[in-house]
């Protein structure tokens, strides 16, 4: 056991003495009505876009992709909502209550990610029904938290 003491001090002050880790420092590089205009928006549409059925006077059109490039832009959109709820935890976006927010951001993300998993299946109604998920977190998030664009505009001056 003493043997053991002198090697076990060495290690405590070894580590004491080792240099921490840095740690990433963020800075978030669009303000929250840019991130969802620049990058939620335009990936939950490509998800949105490639579900469902297009109801015209000419008739009924799936919307499901046909091609694999198709299939790559739903999956792509799906994957690119799944890092917005990411995005949307960052220091400095969190909104209060930040308990709220950040149940709002994770949700979103965990339904993006069966979203894309539905995608990659090609399951037409799979990607249907987890694209709505995905809506309802939307707009369960935009009920609690949304900036009306005049409080927007007030708020950059």
């Amino acid at each position: 056991m003493i043997r053991h003491l002198p090697l076990a001090a060495c290690a405590a002050l070894l580590a004491a003495c080792s240099p921490a880790k840095p740690q990433a420092q963020f800075s978030p590089g669009l303000d929250m009505i840019e991130l969802m205009a620049h990058v939620v928006d335009p990936a939950a549409f490509q998800l949105w876009r490639g579900a469902g059925t297009e109801v015209t006077e000419a008739g009924e059109r799936d919307l499901s992709p046909t091609t694999e490039a198709g299939w790559k832009v739903v999956v792509d959109g799906a994957a690119t909502v799944a890092e917005a709820g990411n995005l949307l935890m960052l220091p400095g976006r969190p909104r209060a209550p930040e308990a709220d927010w950040n149940r709002h951001a994770k949700l979103l993300t965990v339904r993006a990610l069966e979203a894309r998993a539905a995608a990659e299946a090609k399951d037409k109604q799979a990607v249907f029904d987890t694209g709505g998920r995905v809506y309802e977190v939307c707009t369960a998030c935009h009920a609690q938290f949304i900036i009306a664009p005049q409080e927007a505009a007030e708020a950059k001056k």
